[in-house]
């Protein structure tokens, strides 16, 4: 399965590609003089990144690849985002839609990575299904979490994390600058509004 880095790289991408759909965006504008954190999207963009990795806490917790890696948590991560949105005041549609996102994306590099152990997969359709599901494709690979320290497991985690920034980083540097561009045309616009033509 993929490193932590690859998901939150992809929770990343799949959260900007959902903010480009046409909507409210005016809520998180910022001019191009304002700081890139800012203008990459703040602390949604860190919260979705954090959700691109998040199902591997059941690490800790329950049967990897199960619960956390399903359907079922894709929707709960939207309805809580949804609820935070709204108490928040913001797009609920947008935050629930993004954060779902960027949470389903484990899923799917999960699905399309290397799986030696068994039961192979994940349950994609828990709580529906007991089937688990991958796709052999085999485009991820396997990282090693044991013995951590080790150089074989260092070598092997290195060369995946590597191979997901050259399949990912391109994907997300292309996002990052359509979407800097977007809304600093939409700050723009919002100001342009504020002030009367001279």
């Amino acid at each position: 399965m993929p490193s932590p880095i690859g998901h939150a790289l992809a929770g990343v991408a799949a959260a900007w590609a959902v903010d480009l759909v046409p909507g409210d965006r005016a809520w998180r504008t910022a001019p191009e003089s304002a700081p890139w954190c800012l203008r990459v999207g703040d602390g949604l963009t860190l919260l979705c990144a954090g959700l691109g990795a998040a199902p591997d806490l059941d690490l800790a917790f329950v049967a990897h690849r199960t619960v956390t890696h399903s359907i079922g948590a894709v929707a709960f991560a939207g309805i809580f985002a949804a609820a935070l949105a709204a108490n928040a005041r913001r797009p609920i549609g947008r935050i629930a839609l993004m954060c779902a996102a960027a949470y389903a994306t484990h899923l799917l590099l999960d699905w399309l990575a290397v799986d030696l152990s068994q039961p192979r997969g994940i349950q994609a359709l828990w709580p529906f299904r007991p089937e688990w599901f991958i796709s052999d494709l085999d485009l991820f690979r396997q990282t090693e979490r044991r013995h951590l320290w080790s150089a074989a497991t260092m070598v092997k985690n290195s060369k995946a994390i590597l191979q997901e920034v050259v399949m990912l980083g391109p994907l997300v540097a292309g996002l990052w600058l359509v979407r800097v561009k977007a809304l600093a045309g939409l700050a723009s616009e919002v100001t342009g509004r504020d002030h009367p033509a001279q």
